[in-house]
């Protein structure tokens, strides 16, 4: 493939994220008319058309559609050499790309690699913000933080701790709502809970939390969302106790309800080798260790009778 090949390809690709040439144009850092040229050089060279102009900007075609895992998959695997060759000793500079759930990547690991990028602060750290698993043996991230442990071959895989998970309210919800005395008086009031993931639903019948028919006041997947939710007042829910002591949340039901979630840390085996990757995996590894051991003993604290 020619250079010119692939610089096409990424603009077709950049066209498919931004919905415009324009959009496409930035994202590349390169002029408008020389991302046109490029895109139609690409579909000269096909045969086909790639875009259908609209009011709403441009929409890819059948055609496109069709090419769209493969030029995903080009880009990915071009980053992940571009990860690799850059700086490949040097623990000061390159790209270290994180993946984590959105729940752990907004409420918990900023705060954790705050001191390491302040050590580090030429070290561009890409944080992929996605509860859809980015495949660490295919190298699409560096650097993996799960609340399941990774099965993926090739992988060096941590367990740093565990998040104490309780039930909680906040302060106005309980000056609305009173407080539940009981499980099945928690099942009768506004409970916060997921809306179409039935593999959160299964989870939440097999703690006892509710019924498998539990019907949600707030009923969302996201779980950013029902932390929102639960925090201002709209009914009970999850979360994890370092979360909550961070929003002033109240737990309920100490003393008969609570379970562990492990948190685990993996990176593919041949990234050892890479100086940054290594480094930063051992940090944020370390970092989650304290965190996590230091929840667990505020939890603990809190749940004593």
């Amino acid at each position: 493939m020619s250079g010119l090949e692939w610089e096409s390809q990424r603009v077709f690709l950049a066209v498919l994220r931004s919905g415009s040439l324009s959009g496409a144009s930035r994202l590349l850092g390169i002029a408008q008319a020389t991302a046109r040229r490029r895109l139609e050089s690409l579909e000269a060279g096909l045969g086909v058309k790639l875009f259908t102009r609209t009011c709403a900007g441009l929409v890819p075609t059948a055609s496109a559609r069709g090419l769209v895992h493969h030029v995903e998959s080009m880009a990915m695997a071009a980053e992940a050499f571009n990860r690799m060759a850059s700086a490949e000793t040097d623990v000061s500079c390159g790209t270290v790309r994180l993946t984590s759930s959105a729940f752990l990547g907004v409420e918990v690991l900023p705060g954790l690699i705050r001191e390491f990028h302040y050590q580090h602060s030429a070290l561009k750290l890409e944080i992929s913000i996605n509860d859809l698993l980015e495949d660490i043996s295919r190298q699409e991230s560096d650097i993996a933080v799960r609340l399941v442990r990774p099965r993926e071959t090739g992988v060096v895989v941590r367990r740093t701790g565990a998040l104490r998970v309780g039930l909680y309210a906040s302060a106005q919800c309980l000056e609305r709502y009173g407080e539940p005395a009981s499980l099945d008086a928690v099942r009768r009031a506004p409970l916060i809970g997921p809306d179409r993931r039935t593999a959160d639903l299964r989870r939440l019948v097999e703690i006892g939390l509710c019924e498998a028919d539990q019907p949600f006041s707030i009923a969302t997947d996201n779980h950013l969302a029902q932390l929102a939710a639960l925090r201002n007042g709209l009914g009970f829910g999850l979360c994890p106790a370092t979360v909550a002591a961070n929003y002033g949340l109240i737990r309920i039901l100490p003393d008969s309800f609570g379970f562990d979630v492990d948190v685990w840390i993996a990176m593919h085996n041949d990234l050892r080798k890479v100086g940054r990757i290594a480094k930063t995996f051992e940090a944020l590894g370390e970092a989650l260790n304290r965190y996590l051991d230091d929840s667990g003993r505020s939890y603990q604290a809190k749940s004593a009778p």
